[in-house]
């Protein structure tokens, strides 16, 4: 009798709570850590770095163990995100080796046609803010049409850096581009344009002036590109933008984190009043490494522990502000993280700077559990149960149907979504995940199938190649920096390696045809998914062709002459 009136209140709690939503949506606040590892938080199983605010709020709301990255790169994941499709549905997936944009005078981006969470919520009346990581692109043809810039994306209100935060943001702290640069063949390029410099001095063959010209040029322009990233790119990349302007050029950031916290605290208190969503996009954890005057050196795990735990003040001090504003009951807040730790991160003094990423194998640019499963935190108090954990796939592309549905908006039926509504499953109103299958890319390449069986607890995932780990018995890519996903890079397979998470989520040991009776039954299934998800891919332009990734000149943003190398320091906020 008594657990019958327990369901029958469970019934009518999620029937009012269906009514009112049609009514009036929740807030949002999305929060977003760069790089952070699934094991670098308390409620995830570390007893050694402090977060007590994060673990607050998965004790205070449900929390996803199985909850997976779209990309375990920046740039794919976050058009993913924020769209609720697959990367390479938006042309925001690489064919060669470069998966993120390194410049801010690249051409590509997301895409005006894709539409954001942030766009459908604007439609409904909400204020919308996106602070921190912006990382789609930001100009098309000239240095101000701003055509990938947020404000074009749904945002109401920018406040944050347009690419990423590079080691080469700050002094002392080395050059990733460097290390990048340095693999362009140069001899090879400077022998090619003697060779035909002689050859037409000899008559072998003729070309016109303009010809040569063009050819010598094209020859010139890597080199110039490792000057220009040697001499000039703190200035010219590392810059803080608020709306269309450029405020700091080069940007400070051992503040960043305090004043973007205060400009979020800000946008709250100015739109307490409406309905709002906020996009809090943490340019920590990413190296290169900062953290404020009061928790530098606080940590027991150096600079990336000091980070880690300044991004946990920071979603104190928001939680302290909803709170304050009587906001809290009525506003759904979501942490996760773009993909996994970056285990490659070693400092020019030799520390380490990356995260930890708990049992799972392998990190950030990988499909590797380590690579791709992240903290999912949902807390919304008047709604969700308390101190929840859920071990079902699910997408940080969810994001955005569940966005959608409960800001009121029509969810675009002109595209492919992958994304699906959370609020069945987070509400207990099914046990099982939408997502039977997930598909994970390596830029623009299908690395590995998900399947969770509707019939199963098995939870089986295929890998059809491999990156090849430096050193060899490692799971890093120390000799690239990243791992990559070009063939020359990786090692396929066939049949394809096969794990069951349920049972071996480390992904130590592929199953044999004779540990697992079903094996090829199994593979065959996945095949069948692969094929039905590839006949759902349409021709889009790529944005991230090498022609859309390169620094173009005249696509660069500079808030000064670039004889004063486009320095400035008119942020408000400092």
């Amino acid at each position: 009798m008594k657990c019958a009136w327990i369901l029958l209140l469970g019934q009518i709690f999620v029937g009012a709570w269906s009514l009112s939503r049609e009514a009036k949506g929740p807030n949002f606040v999305l929060m977003m850590v760069d790089d952070l590892g699934f094991g670098d938080l308390g409620c995830y199983g570390n007893t050694t770095l402090r977060t007590p605010n994060i673990d607050r709020l998965a004790q205070e709301g449900v929390k996803l163990t199985q909850h997976i990255a779209a990309a375990p790169l920046c740039t794919p994941s976050r058009a993913a995100f924020l769209t609720g499709r697959y990367a390479i549905r938006s042309g925001m997936a690489s064919h060669g080796r470069m998966g993120v944009y390194l410049f801010s005078a690249s051409s590509g981006g997301l895409p005006a046609q894709e539409v954001t969470f942030a766009q459908l919520a604007k439609q409904q009346g909400y204020a919308t803010s996106l602070i921190g990581k912006w990382h789609l692109g930001l100009n098309c043809e000239r240095s101000d049409d701003f055509c990938h810039h947020p404000n074009r994306h749904g945002f109401d209100h920018f406040y944050g850096i347009p690419v990423t935060n590079l080691r080469d943001c700050q002094p002392g702290h080395g050059s990733v581009l460097y290390q990048a640069l340095r693999r362009i063949p140069y001899r090879s390029i400077g022998v090619v344009v003697a060779t035909a410099a002689v050859l037409h001095a000899l008559g072998v063959f003729t070309a016109t002036r303009k010809t040569l010209l063009f050819s010598a040029l094209l020859a010139a322009t890597p080199l110039a590109l490792f000057a220009i990233v040697i001499l000039l790119f703190p200035y010219l990349n590392c810059f803080l933008m608020r709306n269309w302007e450029i405020v700091e050029q080069p940007f400070l950031s051992e503040t960043l984190t305090q004043r973007m916290t205060q400009e979020a605290i800000q946008f709250l208190q100015r739109n307490s009043e409406r309905p709002f969503l906020l996009f809090f996009s943490f340019v920590q954890v990413h190296t290169a490494l900062f953290a404020s005057a009061g928790f530098r050196g606080r940590s027991l795990h150096g600079l990336y522990g000091d980070a880690v735990e300044e991004v946990d003040w920071s979603v104190g001090k928001l939680m302290e502000t909803l709170d304050s504003l009587g906001l809290s009951e009525n506003t759904l807040v979501y942490l996760t993280s773009d993909h996994g730790a970056h285990l490659e991160e070693i400092s020019i003094h030799g520390e380490v700077h990356g995260g930890w990423n708990g049992i799972y194998r392998a990190g950030k640019s990988t499909n590797w559990e380590g690579g791709i499963r992240v903290p999912g935190i949902l807390r919304w108090s008047a709604v969700l149960p308390g101190n929840k954990s859920i071990n079902e796939p699910t997408s940080n592309m969810d994001i955005f149907p569940t966005v959608a549905k409960l800001a009121g908006a029509r969810i675009p039926e002109d595209r492919e979504i992958d994304g699906h509504d959370l609020m069945p499953l987070l509400l207990g109103e099914v046990e099982r995940s939408e997502h039977e299958f997930l598909f994970h890319y390596c830029n623009a390449y299908l690395n590995a199938v998900r399947w969770r069986p509707p019939n199963s607890n098995s939870i089986w995932k295929a890998f059809f190649f491999t990156p090849n780990f430096s050193p060899e018995n490692s799971t890093t890519c120390f000799h690239t920096h990243v791992c990559f996903c070009t063939k020359e890079y990786v090692t396929y397979h066939d049949p394809p390696l096969l794990f069951d998470l349920s049972r071996d989520p480390s992904e130590t040991t592929p199953l044999t045809e004779r540990e697992e009776p079903d094996f090829h039954g199994i593979l065959g299934a996945m095949r069948e998914a692969v094929n039905r998800h590839a006949r759902s891919l349409t021709p889009v332009p790529d944005q991230m062709s090498p022609g859309n990734i390169l620094w173009k000149p005249w696509l660069q943003p500079c808030c000064s002459t670039l004889s004063q190398l486009c320095k400035c320091n008119r942020d408000d906020a400092q």
